[in-house]
């Protein structure tokens, strides 16, 4: 499948009548068995990503060794890859740009960007330099902001609703195709969000969160799961390990999925 063929394919799944549902990769083996699992799409996680490469999440990881990893993972699946590029990897616009270029080089079709602690516009000028970075490049980028007023508690609680959606519209104006607002798990805000959006709505879920399809009714249109994967199969090692040292034991180690099936992952030339 070509790349515009690839964009063209992403920005379709982006719809509340069947979200669009993401177990986030950090890695080549992590993305080729979430694809094999039947997803129509790969998202990276930045955090799993820095923990793989031995570095904290959070803007401190280097960009090459990043940018690196998220070739890797384009290049080894044939679903549609968008990748998680923290705050852009960069100190100016500029930098941004290139980070994205880099991404696009790799076959990528999708970026995550986030404000975080940033002022709004900050994001709002990488934004622009991100898509100013596609359109040099002649590709259809979904660009997804991320808004992390709620999972950081920014702000004043009262108002923190329409502060989001203030934020969303002007990332939409600077050039964002979709909002991505990790934090959030009440339905009624979740329905408020959607309805104060004219692009699609990423909510980030968890247990305690409502199923895909529930979401997908309050007007979600993309589902991610973010770092949790990542934390979930190291807390497996973490266990496994623990139960070995302390008592001897191997029950951790039940659930697996067969050496012949992970194995065959990696036979084809992709």
């Amino acid at each position: 499948m070509s790349n515009a063929s690839k964009s063209s394919l992403f920005r379709s799944l982006h719809t509340p009548d069947r979200p669009l549902a993401l177990a986030n990769a950090w890695d080549v083996a992590s993305a080729r068995v979430i694809e094999a699992a039947g997803a129509t799409a790969i998202a990276t996680t930045s955090a799993g990503v820095a923990w793989s490469l031995g570095a904290p999440d959070g803007d401190r990881v280097p960009r090459g060794p990043v940018l690196d990893a998220i070739a890797r993972i384009a290049s080894a699946v044939t679903v549609p890859v968008t990748a998680d590029i923290e705050g852009g990897y960069g100190q100016s616009p500029a930098e941004v740009a290139e980070t994205v270029t880099r991404v696009l080089e790799a076959g990528v079709v999708g970026i995550n960007i986030e404000d975080g602690t940033r002022s709004p516009g900050t994001l709002v000028d990488r934004l622009a330099a991100s898509r100013g970075a596609a359109q040099r490049a002649g590709v259809d980028l979904f660009v997804n902001a991320r808004i992390d007023t709620y999972l950081f508690g920014l702000g004043d609680p009262a108002t923190r609703l329409q502060d989001t959606l203030e934020r969303a519209r002007s990332y939409i104006d600077a050039g964002a195709d979709g909002i991505f607002v990790p934090g959030v798990t009440d339905p009624g805000v979740i329905r408020d969000l959607a309805a104060g959006l004219t692009v699609p709505l990423n909510i980030m879920a968890g247990p305690g969160t409502v199923p895909v399809d529930e979401l997908g009714a309050l007007g979600v249109a993309r589902v991610s799961l973010g770092s949790s994967v990542a934390q979930a199969a190291y807390a497996v090692a973490r266990h496994a390990a623990l139960e070995l040292h302390r008592v001897g034991g191997y029950d951790h180690l039940r659930q697996t999925i067969d050496y012949p099936e992970l194995n065959s992952l990696f036979t084809a030339t992709r």
